[in-house]
């Protein structure tokens, strides 16, 4: 114990130097860099979030694969990129199932080539206590919302990893950050992309592979019907555009994480600071309400 304690003082000078210079960056504008040519594959890109995450790759002249389960949604999101100027592959692919993504892959790099952006963005949500989700809705959560990005990355970050190139995003949630009631398995399952993304982080530093970036995003409601009539004292639900041009900003910066609004990260902070008594009267005061099926009926209701 004594011996952690040593070594913190004798990183103070640095906490304070590496403050300092976070502080002094705030000022200063970040380059962006470019995404010209670069093989850009997104998930859920049919609709929502992915779809218009498309549009802004393709107007920076990207070569797109744009993965959905919905064949019509994907080919409307391919046929505007096309008409952006960009080239656009699209392909109906259910991130729930392993074996479909493997396949999907291999077309991609024999049709396509070698992915070197991946945004993981497919994601689903049931609005539910514990007692009304079903059993396959909840293993349907994991399977898109954290399992689909390990077998993406898996399938996608050799060649990565070989050129020293490449940068995989992961769109994960607040959920990921901070639990709400009715949101069980979606938060559990966004906790796990949020782990995954740290986890990726660390492990593409510890193999000296630098030159591959990782991102995440962790916004709030977003207005895109997933969940019925959100609300809550953090702001008003956010829409599409204003998140996917953070999240671009991101990418474009090589910004690590992306919270939005803002206040998510200082909850996820006074969360580890502050007595549970106080976090309950703070969660009252957040007041996160939205449609929900509640299966569990109190005695005498």
């Amino acid at each position: 114990m004594l011996r952690l304690v040593l070594d913190c003082l004798l990183l103070l000078p640095f906490l304070i130097l590496f403050t300092l210079e976070s502080f002094v960056k705030l000022f200063i504008p970040k380059k962006r860099k470019s995404v010209a040519g670069e093989i850009v594959l997104i998930t859920g890109a049919g609709h929502g979030i992915g779809r218009l995450t498309a549009y802004e790759f393709a107007k920076r002249k990207s070569k797109l694969v744009l993965w959905d389960i919905n064949k019509n949604g994907i080919e409307e999101t391919a046929e505007e990129c096309r008409k952006l100027g960009a080239r656009a592959h699209a392909f109906v692919v259910d991130c729930s199932k392993r074996e479909d993504i493997y396949s999907a892959a291999k077309k991609v790099k024999t049709e396509v080539g070698d992915v070197s952006i991946l945004v993981n963005n497919a994601g689903v949500v049931f609005t539910a206590d514990i007692m009304a989700t079903q059993d396959p809705q909840i293993e349907r959560t994991f399977e898109v919302n954290i399992l689909a990005h390990f077998w993406t990355t898996k399938a996608f970050l050799p060649a990565m990893m070989k050129n020293n190139h490449g940068h995989i995003v992961t769109v994960a949630s607040a959920g990921g950050h901070i639990t709400v009631p009715f949101l069980m398995a979606y938060c559990s399952s966004k906790f796990a992309a949020v782990g995954f993304h740290r986890g990726l982080t660390e492990e593409l530093e510890a193999l000296e592979r630098t030159g591959i970036k990782t991102t995440c995003l962790c916004p709030n409601f977003i207005n895109t019907g997933f969940i019925k009539n959100p609300r809550t004292n953090l702001g008003p639900t956010l829409e599409p555009e204003e998140v996917v041009d953070k999240l671009m900003n991101g990418i474009l910066t090589e910004k690590k994480m992306i919270y939005i609004p803002f206040s998510v990260c200082l909850l996820t902070i006074v969360e580890r600071i502050f007595p549970e008594r106080f976090l309950k009267l703070l969660r009252r005061r957040i007041n996160i309400k939205f449609d929900a099926v509640i299966g569990y009926k109190a005695k005498g209701q």
